[in-house]
């Protein structure tokens, strides 16, 4: 009895000093977004810069109102898009450099998904002074899906912007948990959304009043995509939409003829095909099950590209959904990286605390998680192969050939950049360019 209770004094002694050690503050770094797996690949850390973030809010004045069309009022209307910016900044001390964002989950408009406002921890520093190097660095513009936010994919904003990208995340209007709205919004202005965002960054990167002035190259970008954001993406990048589709959803938002002007052939959006748009990164881009693309639209596509998708994907399709856009871009030096038995949801950060609520609706959960995969291991191995992409072909540097060549040596047991038995449940496929 007396050994017994001698255990339980030490065991409660040992309690008392493991927490009075953490009011020390001697615990642990929290875990963020994005903060590294002891499995992590090569080139998921963060990299040399510390990291400013800012919020704009832009208006793209005039544009079609879809969503009233054909119900006697003004058929235009000015669409507000409100965008957070991460770049490299000044050096900042790591203790000051934690942020929290403001996010929400559940979607405008549903009884059984109300808005419950919530917050998340960051590695970035608010209003941060810009990096004065003397050094213009590329432009990644990030697009979430259909609902999401520009906080979806913190992980990887952040990340690049470490590595020195200018980083620009979207608040698509009408598309996001806060002010959800008709599908059809969503299927005309993606691709518009985006290509306005890259002009007014332009604008902003020759503009001496702006903190992105001589910051950012506009001249070099990449856009990052993600279910509804990959959509956009494909359009964007070259992949008219088909005649079919442009019918079929013209029907959807009451006869306009409004998507006409994204597809194959038509001038205006050859017209709009921008080459400053260098490379872009699908993933689990929806539309191909739906029709949205056929063999000579996704042969517009001409610059590299990066698909990534869970083989199991029940929203977008994956052997005829993004495995279909990947063998259909046939004009683009392309990239397909697959997570096994994975489904939808390969892109965005982990579930927050608060979804694991049970008397939330799942669907809080299931907006982040994935069934089989942790999502802080498919954000590290994204992170690995984003860097390895853009490190490639939007900056130039051949010495990251090497981590997408990962079935390069047929004898190879281990992928270059990746931590021994470490690879199970991943596939990478490479096809050059046709032409």
């Amino acid at each position: 009895m007396k050994t017994r209770s001698l255990f339980i004094s030490l065991l409660s002694f040992a309690l008392i000093l493991s927490t009075f050690s953490i009011s020390l503050g001697q615990s642990t770094k929290p875990f963020v977004y994005g903060d590294l797996l002891p499995d992590a690949p090569e080139l998921a850390p963060r990299g040399e810069f510390s990291v400013g973030v800012r919020t704009l809010d832009f208006i793209n004045e005039n544009q079609l109102d879809i969503l009233n069309y054909g119900k006697g009022g003004d058929s235009l209307y000015n669409r507000p898009l409100k965008v957070e910016i991460w770049y490299p900044a000044e050096t900042i001390a790591a203790a000051t450099e934690l942020i929290s964002y403001d996010e929400v989950m559940g979607q405008n408009g549903s009884p059984t998904r109300p808005i419950i406002p919530f917050t998340f921890l960051g590695r970035a520093t608010r209003n941060a002074n810009p990096l004065d190097g003397g050094y213009s660095y590329p432009l990644v513009i990030v697009s979430h899906g259909y609902t999401g936010s520009r906080y979806l994919m913190t992980y990887l904003t952040e990340n690049l912007a470490s590595k020195g990208y200018v980083v620009v995340a979207i608040d698509h209007t009408e598309a996001t948990f806060r002010d959800a709205a008709g599908f059809q919004s969503t299927l005309l202005n993606r691709s518009l959304d985006d290509l306005f965002v890259l002009n007014e960054i332009a604008k902003l990167s020759q503009d001496d009043s702006s903190f992105l002035n001589g910051l950012v190259d506009a001249d070099n970008t990449a856009l990052i995509g993600y279910s509804m954001g990959g959509y956009g993406a494909v359009n964007v990048a070259g992949g008219g939409y088909s005649p079919q589709a442009a019918q079929l959803f013209g029907g959807m938002t009451g006869g306009s003829n409004a998507l006409l002007k994204r597809t194959i052939g038509n001038p205006e959006f050859e017209a709009s095909i921008d080459p400053r748009i260098k490379v872009i990164v699908a993933f689990a881009p929806w539309g191909m099950q739906r029709g949205v693309w056929n063999a000579e639209g996704l042969a517009g596509i001409k610059i590299p590209s990066l698909f990534i998708a869970g083989s199991k994907d029940d929203i977008s399709g994956y052997e005829d959904g993004t495995k279909a856009i990947y063998e259909g871009a046939i004009n683009s030096d392309r990239y397909l990286l697959t997570f096994i038995d994975a489904r939808h949801n390969v892109a965005p950060n982990p579930a927050p605390k608060e979804s694991l609520n049970p008397d939330l609706n799942i669907d809080e959960y299931l907006r982040y998680a994935d069934s089989v995969w942790d999502s802080r291991r498919m954000n590290n191995i994204n992170q690995h192969f984003v860097t390895a992409f853009l490190g490639k072909y939007l900056k130039g540097d051949d010495s990251y050939q090497k981590y997408l060549d990962v079935n390069a040596d047929p004898e190879a047991k281990e992928w270059p950049g990746f931590k021994p038995r470490t690879t199970i449940g991943l596939e990478m496929e490479h096809q050059d360019a046709n032409n």
